[in-house]
């Protein structure tokens, strides 16, 4: 049984690595995503709209697919198509950071826009006759009250990051369930199945206990 637990925690601390430096890349990169979504430019408004359509609207699972096999598959059409001899060394992990990442920004990116727009008007021009510039206006007025306002929504969603981490056994990186599910049929035994549903468990306690003390940090009007 302990060996079966010390296997289990090396599949817990890919599990780990991955939902962190999801996070670690997602959580700025919605920011632009969210700008790109609210700007007055036509064009640019409509390529985020489309890339919010589309990651939105597939499977994260295909998502993985894609962006693990969709570059090699494209090296071999140019290597064919132009006689070249280009090697892709695309290792899994990577594909499932990036995966994760810009899958994750997506949805993060309609959190902030919600946030965003949540804010009322008139803070943007009494601003402007305090003569805050806009970044300064955005960065040290609006983007302080965003936070404060889309802690629970985020909450919601690096929960679900927990638990979606689980998907990057498609691919074949050997995170917590994949491992639990390798152990299961070796042993014949479900146990290791339920191992993993309790580590799972422990490590979204611990995310729902951060937020809750987050919001309650930040509820200093209450």
């Amino acid at each position: 049984m302990s060996k079966m637990i010390l296997i289990m925690l090396q599949g817990s601390v890919v599990s780990l690595e991955v939902f962190f430096l999801t996070l670690l890349f997602s959580l700025p990169l919605a920011l632009p995503i969210a700008m790109a979504r609210m700007s007055k430019n036509g064009i640019l408004s409509q390529i985020a709209n489309v890339f919010m359509l589309i990651i939105r609207g597939t499977p994260l699972m295909l998502q993985l697919i894609v962006v693990y096999f969709g570059p090699g598959i494209f090296v071999i059409w140019l290597n064919k198509r132009f006689g070249l001899s280009i090697r892709l060394n695309w290792p899994r992990f990577v594909a499932a950071i990036v995966a994760l990442s810009v899958n994750y920004a997506a949805y993060f990116a309609e959190i902030y826009r919600g946030g965003i727009e949540s804010i009322p008007r008139g803070q943007y021009e009494a601003c402007k006759v305090l003569g805050y510039t806009k970044a300064q206006t955005f960065f040290r007025i609006i983007l302080p009250q965003v936070i404060k306002r889309i802690v629970p929504a985020m909450g919601n969603e690096v929960i679900t990051l927990v638990k979606d981490t689980a998907l990057i056994q498609v691919i074949g990186v050997g995170e917590l369930l994949h491992v639990a599910q390798t152990s299961s049929s070796r042993l014949f035994s479900t146990t290791p199945l339920f191992i993993a549903g309790v580590f799972y468990f422990v490590m979204n306690w611990a995310v729902s206990v951060g937020f809750r003390l987050l919001e309650k940090k930040l509820s200093y009007y209450r």
